[in-house]
């Protein structure tokens, strides 16, 4: 069964991330041979040789050098016989050709979640400002050519976020108000948690597992 849903946030009002979930899903890897010169426009961003132009084959932007003849990349170093060397330098080197480089695609860090959590809560409130029509709902749909993303906010600015594949037909109306009760029963009914702080439940956790699945299924149409 594809995995549409890819991550789901639940935002503060303040902008914080207080609950992430994303998808288990198979790193998809590409492997390649290149002679000199290599045609992918590689750069060191977040300690990582990553592409930044060029993407062709399978190869996609921000994927990043997993390994180089096969010896696995850490970084952006490798391991050449006793030593080290910055694989962006190795590369660079035209007698280092032929080389097999295996891409792996991207992957979400938690820092990274909490910083596009803030950003996104900033877009949204400009949104809300900019729209000429009043009291206005801010972004609910938002698609690209690689993802959709669909957002709902509460009453007291609390906002519940879905991304999915940019194929995806799931019914994300229905998803979110599932999700939004499910808030509702597990941490704002339980004493022992504080609003707009990060919510650790084991049984909030379970339902909403529970929740994704059956929505996988039935297309997001939640209807229990």
């Amino acid at each position: 069964m594809a995995n549409h849903i890819q991550h789901l946030f639940i935002i503060n009002r303040a902008g914080s991330l207080i609950y992430s979930w994303e998808a288990r899903i198979e790193t998809p890897e590409v492997e390649k041979t290149y002679e000199w010169p290599i045609d992918v426009h590689l750069e060191e961003v977040d300690q990582k040789a990553v592409v930044v132009f060029g993407e062709k084959e399978g190869v996609k932007l921000r994927y990043y050098v997993k390994s180089v003849n096969g010896e696995a990349v850490t970084g952006t170093r490798l391991q050449q016989g006793a030593q080290q060397v910055n694989v962006l330098e190795f590369l660079q080197e035209e007698d280092n050709y032929p080389v097999t480089v295996r891409f792996a695609a991207p992957t979400v860090s938690t820092n990274e979640k909490i910083i596009l959590s803030s950003m996104f809560h900033s877009l949204f409130t400009i949104a809300v400002q900019l729209s000429p029509c009043p009291k206005s709902s801010g972004v609910e749909v938002l698609e690209t050519t690689q993802f959709k993303l669909f957002c709902l906010q509460s009453r007291t600015g609390v906002k519940f976020v879905v991304i999915t594949s940019a194929a995806s037909n799931i019914a994300a109306d229905s998803l979110l108000s599932k999700m939004y009760e499910l808030y509702t029963d597990f941490a704002l009914k339980n004493p022992f948690y504080s609003i707009d702080m990060p919510i650790r439940a084991q049984k909030f956790d379970e339902a909403i597992k529970i929740l994704l699945e059956k929505a996988e299924k039935s297309n997001g149409a939640v209807t229990f």
